[in-house]
């Protein structure tokens, strides 16, 4: 049976609100590959060649300096399915430009903590080099100046050249609200306002070129240094997924940009939610024919919802997540065998998949299908 190596990595994310307090949160086969050690670095070597090495300095591994910023004031920021879903959207966007093999990827340490705080602020005269726009004084929907960027994610991708690692490339994610969340006074009831794509897009956009603007100007950062700049559509504060990476460009010289190019992506919660159409009627049909089969065998199954991704209008990724109530080991063993059997028959093949059996007590099992494998790998959790 194959090996199912999960490696945890987690990027360096930038939450804060611009009018709110800031708290810190301390938050297939494959063959392995050993990590390389100098005097000066060492890398956690990789098991799989689609992934990065990472950097370890001083026996430590490298983290953000700005790492466990998150707001607290504007909900938009409690929807932590963004986090994730930003951080392996940018990953992937940059393996379009920075090879694994060639680069080695470290977290964020260009922007400091000052600095991210400053530019995910309102412009202001304290406050100069603010990305999003000054308070025109207005706190109605529609007449307010909104809070367009909402968070900001840095990824570094290194060169090693001899016993040291050089910058060679910058990937940076801009978090867009779609829905910018307020109160009129101090505790009291939330509003939104509602931001449209072109809207979006356009501010979006013109902070992309500013950003690559003050890049240029940091030390490290070569005039050729390519730097990635991709716009991410924040998903509201009560949505069960994380929202989508909607447009990126390349920066490849000076602070001229390239072509945009748009990404195709959504995401959507199985069974959906407020009568909202599925993006696959398909799929649906699938999951629901899955769900059915489990709740029948096992009535007291606490919940079975699934996250599905779709590239260019076609799924290329479900997880799903049963809540359980179960506690004896055997009743575990011969439910995870049953959803397994029932994954295979009901949900679509080919696709990657992931499904998390979980209880009060923690995850009782795991399940996985790589992208077009056929089998799947199952795991129960025990212990001594």
């Amino acid at each position: 049976m194959k090996k199912l190596f999960v490696l945890l990595a987690t990027a360096a994310t930038l939450m804060l609100a611009a009018c709110g307090k800031l708290s810190f949160d301390s938050d297939t086969t494959s063959t392995a590959k050993s990590g390389t050690t100098t005097g000066a670095y060492q890398t956690t070597g990789t098991v799989d060649n689609s992934m990065y090495q990472g950097v370890i300095k001083n026996g430590r591994y490298q983290t953000s300096s700005a790492r466990g910023l998150q707001l607290t004031q504007n909900t938009q920021g409690s929807n932590m399915f963004n986090v994730k879903s930003m951080e392996n959207g940018l990953l992937t966007l940059a393996k379009q430009q920075f090879s694994t093999s060639k680069y080695v990827f470290q977290e964020g340490q260009l922007l400091s903590t000052a600095t991210a705080e400053n530019w995910l602020g309102r412009q202001s005269k304290s406050n100069p080099t603010g990305l999003n726009p000054a308070d025109n004084g207005k706190n109605g929907e529609t007449t307010r100046a909104p809070i367009y960027l909402q968070t900001l994610l840095e990824q570094d991708f290194m060169v090693q050249a001899g016993n040291k690692l050089n910058l060679g490339g910058v990937a940076i994610a801009l978090g867009l609200n779609e829905y910018d969340y307020y109160t009129k006074e101090q505790y009291g009831a939330t509003y939104t306002t509602h931001i449209g794509d072109a809207a979006l897009t356009k501010q979006g956009k013109a902070m992309a070129q500013t950003v690559v603007n003050r890049l240029r100007k940091l030390k490290g950062v070569g005039n050729d240094t390519p730097i990635i700049i991709g716009l991410y559509k924040n998903a509201g504060a009560d949505s069960l997924v994380g929202g989508t990476f909607i447009d990126y460009v390349v920066s490849k010289s000076g602070t001229s940009l390239g072509s945009w190019s748009n990404v195709n992506e959504k995401n959507q919660v199985l069974p959906t939610v407020e009568n909202a159409k599925p993006i696959n009627q398909t799929v649906a049909d699938d999951f629901d024919n899955f769900k059915d089969k489990v709740q029948n065998f096992f009535p007291t199954l606490a919940g079975v919802t699934a996250q599905t991704h779709y590239t260019n209008n076609n799924l290329t990724g479900m997880n799903v997540t049963i809540n359980t109530q179960f506690y004896g080991e055997s009743e575990i063993q011969s439910f995870t065998q049953l959803v397994a059997t029932s994954a295979t028959k009901y949900l679509p093949a080919g696709v990657k998949l992931e499904i998390t059996i979980q209880s009060t007590g923690g995850v009782q099992a795991f399940i996985a299908r790589e992208s077009g494998s056929k089998g799947l790998y199952t795991h129960v959790f025990s212990s001594y």
